[in-house]
């Protein structure tokens, strides 16, 4: 059984240098402005708990937010096979023009919701309404864009040309870093917790109009125009994708082998890391957001470095390695982290570690409010983002280094009161929890760290577009490709800042959530050194 090959030129048609740069311009600027749509509701995800979903429990209200957040992602992959479906029918261009203009819709929308102070429990369900919609339009973003670049390259360079989409999704990121940024130096603080939030999401509609006239002027992929006129298309992409001889193996490496893992340790690199900064580390949060622009850019480098390394070496390679090197150094280097972001922070969780000991102590981290005493107080406790541990005892007692913490008076039926004492409490014993701008040495420690991290994140992604489209047949690529990148990005990935922030929440320590990574990691490596074919780079063929 044969099949159109990636490459163009089947039909006669060659782009020119010219063509393919606006090929890859467009579509990484487009790749760039749904990516910020997406992750600007992450970046402000503090703001955006305490407009949409205010509880007493700040925990469970950032909880919520998270869940908002992979809510989005959850439904990635139905519109994976919605877009997926359309790509393969009706060809690549126009299906990512309608992704993009749904993106810029809701994320606009997302700006102008009224809070739920002043409307409600309608907030929320507005907001994930909005985030449903974003998820749809994801889903069949990444593929087009990724597939659209890959058909206009030559064999030879569409590792290299494909890692600019890849660098584009580190972009979106930035892009959103740098807005808010930019948004709190211009509006004062209290108006910009108030209401110049709004102003990124709001922004979204002119990023919409800069990213259509680009990929407006666009022509159709060169494969598909070649598929359409030699009558090579697939009657039902979704059916074709799980029928097709040996798809089902690939859609299973290319989901537990190169999906689990890139989207695990990019979250983890990223979203991660700037919660693990703004929250357990207590870093201002213009600082930490600077932190992880300015290392997201430098990164973006990488991706393009390690796309054109895939192009000699193969794209099992770099895949691999960076697995294994990601399984060593993932520990390793939020310990590192931790120890600079926050050194005052550090030295009292040393010298004064916390205990807290008693009978029942359960804590539901999606509770509003707990159902004894030491969940109280867990709740309390995990609220300030300090690591502590759990005994057993008949009685409850709290154990600040080697003194004793008074529990007499503890306002256990007033959550705000309570949070108070036990401020009180720590900073007596030389907690400063007051957010800190680190030293110049630890903000060059903090930025090296996160650029190993940024480095480990594009060995594992850098290639993944080039690969991607050579795994699977033309006619069905679309959405072959895109159902087991967004199953894997939605939910292995999209869930990942929910459940370690349930992980970390549940345990008192901040590291736990890292072995969600580190287990997905593991898996990846395992499928991949299994189901991926090694060697030099080649077109699609039933023999691979």
């Amino acid at each position: 059984m044969t099949d159109t090959a990636i490459s163009p030129g089947d039909d006669g048609y060659q782009p020119s240098e010219k063509e393919i740069r606006l090929v890859i311009a467009a579509s990484s600027a487009g790749t760039i402005f749904e990516w910020y749509d997406f992750f600007i509701y992450g970046t402000l995800a503090s703001i955006i708990g305490a407009a949409f979903f205010p509880s007493g429990n700040e925990t469970l209200q950032l909880l919520l937010v998270w869940a908002g957040f992979a809510v989005g992602f959850g439904f990635r992959p139905l519109g994976a096979i919605l877009f997926g479906y359309l790509g393969d029918k009706l060809g690549r261009k126009y299906t990512f023009l309608v992704t993009v203009t749904l993106m810029g819709i809701a994320t606009a929308g997302v700006g102008l919701i009224p809070s739920a102070a002043t409307i409600g429990i309608a907030a929320p369900i507005i907001v994930i309404a909005f985030r449903i919609i974003q998820g749809l339009a994801l889903g069949g973003e990444y593929g087009g864009a990724a597939i659209y670049v890959a058909e206009h390259a030559p064999p030879e360079k569409r590792g290299y040309y494909t890692s600019f989409i890849q660098a584009s999704v580190v972009g979106g990121f930035v892009l959103s870093i740098i807005v808010v940024l930019a948004c709190r130096f211009a509006i004062p603080e209290q108006e910009f917790n108030d209401w110049g939030w709004r102003v990124p999401f709001l922004l979204s509609i002119i990023l919409l109009i800069v990213s259509l006239w680009m990929r407006f002027k666009l022509s159709e992929s060169p494969v598909f125009k070649a598929m359409k006129e030699s009558g090579e298309m697939a009657s039902n992409p979704f059916v074709e994708s799980f029928t097709y001889p040996g798809n089902k193996k690939r859609i299973f490496v290319a989901l537990f082998g190169v999906a689990a893992g890139l989207t695990t340790i990019w979250y983890t690199a990223f979203f991660y890391s700037l919660s693990f900064l703004k929250g357990p580390m207590r870093v201002e949060d213009t600082t930490a957001e600077l932190l992880i622009g300015f290392a997201g850019l430098l990164s973006m480098a990488f991706y393009v470095i390690i796309g054109k390394y895939s192009d000699r070496v193969g794209r099992k390679k770099p895949i691999i390695w960076g697995n294994i090197l990601t399984l060593i150094l993932l520990f390793p280097c939020f310990w590192f982290l931790g120890s600079i972001a926050n050194t005052d922070l550090q030295k009292s969780v040393n010298e004064a570690p916390i205990v807290i000991a008693g009978p029942d102590c359960d804590y539901d981290p999606f509770a509003d409010e707990q159902a004894t005493n030491c969940g109280r107080l867990l709740q309390d406790m995990t609220g300030f983002g300090i690591p502590y541990q759990i005994a057993k005892s008949e009685s409850l007692s709290l154990t600040i280094g080697d003194e004793a913490g008074s529990l007499a008076g503890y306002a256990w039926d007033e959550p705000s009161e309570r949070v108070v004492q036990l401020r009180g409490m720590l900073e007596a014993r030389g907690y400063d929890l007051s957010d800190k701008t680190p030293s110049v040495s630890s903000m060059i420690g903090i930025i090296a760290v996160l650029l190993v991290l940024g480095g480990l994140s594009a060995a594992n992604y850098g290639s993944v577009a080039a690969l991607l489209t050579e795994m699977f047949p033309a006619k069905i690529r679309y959405s072959s490709m895109s159902i087991p990148y967004h199953i894997g990005a939605g939910y292995f990935g999209g869930f990942l800042p929910l459940i370690a922030g349930y992980i970390v929440a549940r345990t008192g320590d901040i590291y736990a959530g890292l072995w969600y990574t580190w287990v997905f990691i593991l898996l990846a490596t395992i499928v991949a050194a299994w189901g991926l074919a090694g060697g030099p780079p080649r077109d699609f063929s039933d023999d691979h």
